[in-house]
């Protein structure tokens, strides 16, 4: 049992989301340094950038100087975003650094000079639940509404699963996922949807059911707050089998950060049973270039045919033509194709015979 005080803190991040916790909570100065467990921190400095933070509702938060806020103890290695490492103790005191606008508080190592410095956050102790009905017994609180089995498998009980990769992050996986989820919706289907790898945070899931999805996941349900190329696998067995058990007719599901990054994607495309899953996979490609090496990848690598490509290297025709050209595969865009992108996908998961 660990001794406690009580703070009342401005602001809970979205990965706490299931815990539903007031703004009057408990604090221990012992501090279990682990990828999961929430923390208090003081906001010790301004941004004009990058100054936001995810709530538990949602909605985004400008975080000021002074706020009492409370996040989980993670590590991410964003190329486009701040890199850092889980801390290996802790004391009350300490600094540390948000790490993405969702609530991960690490040791920053390096920033990208477009977001500026991070926040520096000074720890102030530990959150404690109480799950003991009755009892004042304390324990860590921790993110995540279940724990993450070890080697589960993977039943998706028949239901089509359309993946979205990308060559990076920021390729337009997300707005096309939302597209496609939309359409499939409007063409009478029951549809799921989940994010299987990236940094915790729910706005691109809630995206996916502002567009149509009934049911949607991700992976810091399991406690995880980065995915890596150990967990991605094994995160994505659990999601696409839960999301199956409900019976939707399809299940859309976004693979964050890019073909090459450090979240598990290649981790998931080569793993056989996951890739047997897949009746769709979606390109998402920032130019033309990239467009050939993500369907190169996809083709030598793990054998799998892209349905369609989509994301900035459509955004208009030279684009397209060049991907039909010089990659006898379809090109869509986004926003401004989303009809057509659906259909795509639709005709996809028609087809058994289409499978990856």
């Amino acid at each position: 049992m660990h001794a406690s005080r009580t703070i009342e803190v401005d602001k809970v991040a979205s990965l706490a989301a299931s815990l539903n916790l007031g703004r009057e909570l408990r604090l221990a100065d012992d501090i279990v340094c682990e990828e999961g467990v929430l923390i208090a921190v003081r906001i010790l400095n301004n941004k004009s950038r990058y100054n936001s933070l995810e709530l538990t509702s949602g909605r985004m938060a400008v975080v000021k100087q002074g706020d009492v806020v409370v996040g989980a103890l993670g590590h991410r290695k964003a190329l486009f975003g701040y890199s850092g490492s889980l801390p290996q103790q802790l004391t009350r005191g300490d600094t540390l650094q948000m790490l993405n606008i969702g609530g991960v508080i690490g040791h920053c190592d390096s920033a990208n000079p477009e977001l500026g410095d991070p926040f520096d956050c000074e720890v102030l102790g530990m959150v404690l639940d109480f799950p003991y009905l009755g009892e004042r017994i304390g324990i860590a609180a921790r993110a995540g509404q279940s724990k993450l089995p070890e080697s589960p498998a993977i039943d998706v009980a028949g239901v089509p699963v359309v993946a979205l990769a990308g060559t990076c992050m920021d390729s337009g996986k997300t707005a096309a996922a939302c597209a496609i989820v939309s359409r499939l919706r409007a063409r009478g289907l029951k549809v799921s949807a989940c994010k299987a790898t990236g940094v915790s945070l729910r706005r691109d899931v809630l995206a996916m059911e502002d567009a149509g999805a009934t049911a949607s996941m991700l992976f810091s349900d399991f406690g995880v707050m980065t995915t890596t190329r150990h967990n991605g696998p094994v995160l994505t067995r659990c999601l696409l089998t839960e999301l199956a058990a409900d019976q939707p007719d399809v299940i859309v599901m976004e693979l964050g950060d890019g073909l090459l990054g450090t979240y598990g994607v290649d981790a998931i495309l080569a793993d056989v049973s996951i890739r047997d899953a897949l009746t769709s996979v979606v390109l998402c490609a920032n130019d033309p270039v990239a467009a050939w090496g993500g369907a190169k990848i996809l083709r030598d690598e793990y054998a799998i045919e892209p349905t369609v490509v989509t994301g900035p290297s459509t955004d208009n025709a030279v684009g397209v033509n060049l991907i039909e050209q010089q990659l006898g595969l379809r090109g869509h865009n986004a926003l401004t194709q989303g009809l057509a992108l659906g259909d795509a996908v639709f005709e996809a998961i028609q087809k058994p015979e289409s499978s990856v």
